[in-house]
């Protein structure tokens, strides 16, 4: 079964997904086999890598370090080209719709296909949709974008639509990386009910509780990144 057929087949039996994101710029390789045990043994059912700058080959050493530890699908967030690996399962072709920047709508996606080419990845359309959460976040700087604010609910509803309708397979609302508040329960809610294609949520979930939320409010795959990267016991709360 591919990536995508999985998350729609636990989409359809209304099973939560969680996804760590693991930035390899931020995290230490030699620390590698301790992460992997920790991911195991919890309820985590999908491993994303990537981060918006990332070191060329940083994103390589990362995935060809973790592939022989787990067996939960690898699955690459690309901030750039640079961050293709061959090794990894899929790969999440994202267009940045929340922004009017060319260069993150198409021009980066017609960069990779080449590199894709001389790959086995399975690749995912994914509308990504950046939403303010408080702070100025590192895919802002470096897409040169403006997050949509969270009292435009219409409009961040009707984007996601429209990137089902122009065909992306899966949505991605995100506050950010280190963001000061996580997606509102309430957007999460208003764009699952525009949506018939599975809605990941990410950014500024740091505890149970906030995931569990999300969960609630309709996210069909969370995704956890800070959280773990600052707390050593956060994995105690997410154990099989």
């Amino acid at each position: 079964m591919t990536v995508y057929n999985d998350i729609l087949s636990a989409k359809a039996k209304q099973k939560n997904l969680l996804a760590i994101l693991i930035d390899p710029d931020k995290f230490d390789v030699n620390l590698i086999s301790q992460l992997a045990d920790n991911i195991n043994n919890s309820i985590i059912t999908h491993i994303f890598v990537g981060g918006s700058t990332v070191e060329v080959e940083a994103t390589q050493r990362l995935v060809s370090a973790l592939k022989p530890l787990t067996h939960l699908p690898i699955v690459l967030f690309p901030g750039d080209v640079t961050q293709i690996s061959k090794e990894a399962n899929a790969i999440l072709f994202l267009s940045l719709i929340s922004g009017r920047n060319p260069k993150y709508l198409i021009e980066k996606q017609i960069e990779a296909v080449s590199l894709l080419k001389n790959t086995n990845l399975e690749v995912i359309p994914t509308g990504y949709i950046l939403i303010e959460n408080g702070k100025e976040t590192a895919v802002q700087k470096v897409t040169n974008t403006l997050p949509i604010p969270t009292a435009l609910q219409q409009l961040v509803a009707d984007t996601a639509k429209a990137g089902e309708l122009l065909g992306k397979k899966l949505i991605y609302l995100e506050a950010g990386s280190g963001a000061l508040h996580p997606v509102p329960t309430h957007l999460i809610s208003l764009v699952k009910q525009e949506l018939t294609i599975p809605l990941i949520v990410g950014g500024g979930i740091r505890n149970k509780q906030q995931l569990e939320e999300a969960y609630q409010a309709g996210a069909d795959l969370v995704v956890i990144g800070t959280a773990f990267e600052h707390n050593d016991s956060f994995f105690n709360d997410l154990k099989k």
